[in-house]
C-alpha cells in the first residue's frame, strides 16, 4: 500500500479507537480534554498542598513549578505505557485482522501509539497554557516540541513492534511488560531532575528511553531552552536503529502469527 493510504488507514483506526473508548460515556469527547486537567489538578493538590514538594532549582514555595515538571514527565511516560505496555497482547486482541494476509499489521501496532499521542498532545497543550499564564511564561522554544517528539515516537514504535511480535509467541510477556513500564517510570527522571541522581546511578537514568525527551520537553516548554543539537542527533540515531530492528523483527515473526492465533 502507498504511504498516503497507510496513513489514512492509521488515522481511521485511531479515530475508531478513540470513539470506542468514549462511546456511551456521559461526557463523551470531553473526556480527552478533561482528563489532563483533572490529572494536573490532582498532582497539584497532592504534591503542592499536601506534600509541599519543591523542585530543585525553583523557589521554596513554587509548588506549581514542581507540579508542571512532574506533569511533563508523566505525559512522556504515558506515551510509552500506552503504546509499548499494550503491545504484547495486541495481535491476540485483533486476531481477525491477523488472519487477513493483505492487512498491513504494522499499522495496527501504531494505533495505540496514535491514541496515546492524542491524549499527550492535549496534555502538552495544557502544560504550555498553564506555564504561560501562571508560571514561567511563554517561550518561543515550544516550537521545538514536535522535533523532540518525533524521534521518541519512532523509538516507541520500534519497541512496540518487537513486543507485539514476541507477545504472540511468549504469552507471559504481557506480565513482564507491565513491570518494565513501572521500572522505566521510576528509573527515569519523571520525579526528579537529572542532576539529582548519584553519579553511580547516572548511567541507568541516562539510558532510560524517557530521560532525554522528558528533560528536553521541560527545557522547551518550562524554561525556554532549545534542544541540544548533539543530544538530539544521538537520540534520533538510536531511535532510527530501534525502529529498523523492530520492523525487521516484526516482519520475520509475523509469518507464524496465523498458525498461533
Amino acid at each position: 500500500m502507498r504511504a498516503a493510504n497507510l496513513f489514512a488507514l492509521w488515522r481511521t483506526l485511531v479515530a475508531q479507537d478513540l470513539k470506542a473508548r468514549y462511546r456511551g460515556t456521559l461526557l463523551g469527547w470531553a473526556w480527552p480534554m478533561l482528563l489532563p486537567m483533572l490529572m494536573l489538578a490532582l498532582y497539584g493538590f497532592v504534591f503542592g498542598t499536601v506534600f509541599r514538594a519543591r523542585w530543585p532549582g525553583l523557589a521554596e514555595g513554587d509548588h506549581l513549578g514542581f507540579t508542571l515538571n512532574l506533569f511533563a514527565g508523566l505525559l512522556v511516560h504515558g506515551l510509552l505505557a500506552e503504546s509499548v505496555g499494550l503491545a504484547p497482547g495486541l495481535m491476540q486482541r485483533n486476531s481477525n485482522f491477523v488472519r487477513k494476509m493483505v492487512f498491513p499489521l504494522p499499522v495496527l501496532v501504531a494505533v495505540p501509539l496514535g491514541t496515546a499521542l492524542v491524549h499527550s498532545l492535549l496534555g502538552l497543550a495544557l502544560l504550555v497554557g498553564v506555564n504561560g499564564f501562571f508560571a514561567g511564561g511563554w517561550h518561543l522554544s515550544v516550537l521545538a516540541v514536535p522535533l523532540v517528539l518525533l524521534p521518541y515516537l519512532m523509538l516507541l514504535y520500534g519497541l512496540a513492534l518487537v513486543f507485539a511480535a514476541l507477545g504472540v509467541y511468549l504469552r507471559d510477556l504481557g506480565q513482564f511488560t507491565g513491570i518494565l513500564v513501572v521500572a522505566v517510570l521510576f528509573t527515569g527522571n519523571v520525579f526528579f531532575p537529572l542532576d539529582m541522581v548519584p553519579e553511580a546511578l547516572q548511567g541507568i537514568v541516562h539510558f532510560n528511553p524517557i530521560t532525554w525527551p522528558t528533560e528536553t520537553l521541560r527545557d522547551c516548554i518550562l524554561h525556554g531552552r532549545w534542544p541540544d543539537p548533539g543530544r538530539f542527533a544521538g537520540y534520533s540515531l538510536v531511535a532510527a536503529v530501534v525502529f529498523a530492528v523492530g520492523y525487521k523483527v516484526f516482519s520475520v515473526l509475523r509469518r507464524g502469527f496465523a498458525d498461533l492465533l
